[in-house]
């Protein structure tokens, strides 16, 4: 079985099977084609079903010389979904990553920022400029619903109901959720509809995209990155902030102010609550607060 056919078959399977979205399914393949770049490097012509535990620890130590720990947990462990998916469709009889262990590393604590900061970076925003209002529209929406970058930017017009007070967003595996909505958020994507974008010649197959570019298509991540870096850097924030600040914050803030964790699971869309979790100990007054009012002996 040669590589190129176990890669499409595998990716066929994360998308069918799993639902994983075209970046998700490329985050999986990627330290796959990396493993072959070694493979064809060292002159080791072995195929996926034969491929030894030997052949993988040294493609393991030699990667790992050049990354973080965290890097290299994630790498073993896509190693073991795509040798898992082999032996599911009979082309292996055992994986031989089983034995090899990913390093231990602690669970990195979110960055946030506080609602003095988002003012203080909305704020940078020139509404004078034709994407001004936009921008702000974006930040808002990033802040006030806790959406990914991409789940932003694949928004659609049809996604939004604002009678019901609520927007449908399309999470990781294309999962369904719908997301509370504040009035003033509503205000802010009414104003870009009816005063900016509306001027703007939308593009075949985007006429449903509620955030466009100057030339009518999609955003790039990349660009709402790039936005977000420049604001920043003007408001004077000495802090590393990007679209996924504004989603850690919202669930933060939540918490900071009495919301319950499985309600901000169900908000941010994380699959388990032990994901969510992770909220608590960014604020410890929640612990304090819960054992306060819950304990028998107060």
């Amino acid at each position: 079985m040669k590589w190129s056919q176990a890669i499409n078959d595998y990716k066929n399977f994360l998308l069918l099977e799993r639902g994983l979205s075209k970046n998700s399914i490329e985050n999986y393949t990627r330290d796959i084609k990396k493993l072959i770049t070694y493979l064809d490097k060292n002159e080791m012509p072995i195929s996926p079903t034969v491929i030894s535990k030997k052949e993988l620890k040294d493609f393991i130590y030699e990667t790992s010389k050049s990354i973080q720990p965290r890097s290299q947990a994630r790498l073993i462990s896509g190693l073991k979904s795509f040798f898992n998916f082999l032996i599911f469709e009979n082309y292996r009889e055992n994986n031989p990553l089983d034995l090899i262990e990913a390093p231990k590393i602690g669970r990195k604590l979110p960055d946030t920022i506080s609602t003095q900061e988002i003012d203080l970076i909305i704020s940078q925003i020139d509404l004078s400029h034709p994407q001004g209002e936009r921008n702000r529209t974006m930040l808002e929406l990033l802040y006030s619903c806790g959406l990914r970058v991409s789940e932003l930017i694949n928004l659609q017009l049809s996604d939004l109901f604002f009678k019901e007070g609520f927007i449908r967003v399309i999470g990781k595996g294309n999962k369904q959720r719908f997301i509370p909505i504040n009035t003033s958020t509503i205000k802010y994507i009414n104003t870009y509809i009816n005063e900016v974008r509306v001027h703007i010649s939308t593009q075949k197959d985007f006429e449903d995209t509620l955030f466009l570019n100057r030339r009518g298509k999609k955003l790039s991540r990349n660009m709402v990155f790039m936005i977000i870096k420049d604001l920043v850097h003007k408001a004077g924030i000495d802090k590393k902030v990007s679209p996924h600040t504004f989603r850690h914050s919202f669930a933060s803030h939540l918490l900071e102010n009495g919301a319950d964790l499985l309600s901000i699971q169900q908000m941010l869309g994380h699959e388990s609550i032990t994901t969510t979790e992770i909220y608590v100990h960014v604020d410890r007054k929640y612990l304090r607060n819960v054992m306060e009012n819950y304990h028998p002996r107060k």
